[in-house]
């Protein structure tokens, strides 16, 4: 027979010789089990079938990686390419809201001095740390959001009055009354939003 001779351990402890079968293979040796479809994914290439690897790295560039393409995909790189400049505009009308805000006076305040800060009696000057511009800026974008709220209940209510009126409706359910009540009350609201900005 085959010996597989003694060898020492990370402990420095050592393993007896073994005796082995003909054709025995060690382990570490023994190559890893893979089945058909791993075989075939891993033989395939990478580039579709006609395409010369070096035209594919010569080509570099958007224009040229549009051109292997579906219909479906182009359309997709459009619609991300819009949003980031959607988001990009979004960005700057906020910087540009928030440079407004910087640049209004707060002389028609009053106790304000027409320099921008407002007149304070302990002797401190302007608003206290805690404050930023990002404030106001996300304060008036919720009024805004509030204001848009409150035109659509308006608009609800008005069909809801039209179609009352119409006779589409005949029996009012006391939700739909309650919500005709509170016509006066949204419109008090929306205009009280619409003067503070």
């Amino acid at each position: 027979g085959k010996y597989i001779a003694s060898t020492q351990r990370p402990d420095g402890t050592w393993r007896k010789q073994r005796r082995v079968k003909e054709g025995y293979v060690p382990q570490e040796e023994v190559p890893v089990y893979e089945n058909k479809y791993v075989k075939f994914f891993k033989s395939k290439p990478e580039l579709p079938p006609g395409l010369n690897p070096e035209a594919k790295q010569a080509s570099k560039g958007p224009e040229s990686s549009e051109i292997g393409l579906s219909k479906t995909a182009k359309r997709n790189l459009k619609r991300k390419e819009k949003r980031k400049q959607q988001q990009e505009k979004g960005e700057r009308d906020t910087d540009d809201l928030i440079q407004s805000l910087e640049k209004t006076s707060l002389s028609a305040i009053p106790g304000g001095n027409g320099d921008g800060k407002l007149a304070v009696p302990d002797g401190s000057s302007g608003p206290p740390a805690g404050s930023s511009d990002a404030t106001s800026a996300t304060a008036t974008l919720e009024k805004n959001k509030k204001i848009k709220n409150l035109k659509k209940k308006l608009r609800q209510v008005e069909e809801l009055q039209a179609r009352i009126d119409s006779g589409e409706i005949k029996q009012p359910t006391k939700e739909q009354l309650d919500k005709l009540a509170r016509r006066k009350a949204l419109e008090e609201e929306l205009e009280d939003l619409e003067l503070d900005l």
